[in-house]
């Protein structure tokens, strides 16, 4: 388990779990207290008295922690949402971003030919920093269990209908 998964699931356990976990975070990414709070903006007395068990991590604490860990981790959260699916299916989409209220976030391809290399292009995909994975309906139950980020699945209404009648042309003649 990486440690911002470690520290999130510490947190969620206790303050004694969390002061722990940061204590093992910080000694397993050769950070002094002083370098996370240069880098996350939190006051290094905040800092010392979460670490000894005597003050409990604000949420806006908590986020800037884990978001420091993450980028020293190199998974910094992007501003992209992962498209995993086959080549054919990745031609089709045309958008290179989306507008949700006023955010624009990038749509960034994760091509996967069978149900093992879409978990795997997902997990990339979190790994490189998205938002959000969008996948098959055959491996969403699966990339669910092994990401942490929301997952959308495709779909296709209107191509199965398509495909449908295209086997019927095919099958008639």
């Amino acid at each position: 388990m990486d440690d911002s998964r470690l520290l999130l699931n510490s947190a969620l356990a206790s303050d004694s779990a969390f002061s722990a976990s940061l204590r093992e975070t910080l000694d397993n990414l050769g950070m002094t207290v002083q370098d996370l709070a240069r880098k996350s903006s939190v006051s290094p007395s905040t800092l010392y008295k979460i670490i000894n068990d005597e003050r409990s991590p604000s949420l806006e604490i908590l986020r800037k922690v884990l978001n420091t860990v993450r980028e020293a981790e190199g998974r910094r959260l992007g501003n992209f949402i992962a498209v995993v699916a086959a080549r054919p299916v990745l031609d089709e989409v045309v958008e290179r971003s989306v507008d949700i209220g006023g955010e624009v976030r990038k749509v960034r391809e994760y091509p996967a030919a069978t149900v093992e290399e879409a978990i795997i292009a997902a997990i990339r995909a979190e790994r490189d920093g998205a938002i959000a994975v969008v996948c098959a309906p055959i491996v969403s139950a699966t990339i669910e269990k092994v990401v942490d980020v929301p997952i959308a699945t495709i779909m296709p209404r209107d191509s199965v209908t398509e495909a449908i009648k295209l086997a019927a042309r095919k099958a008639k003649g």
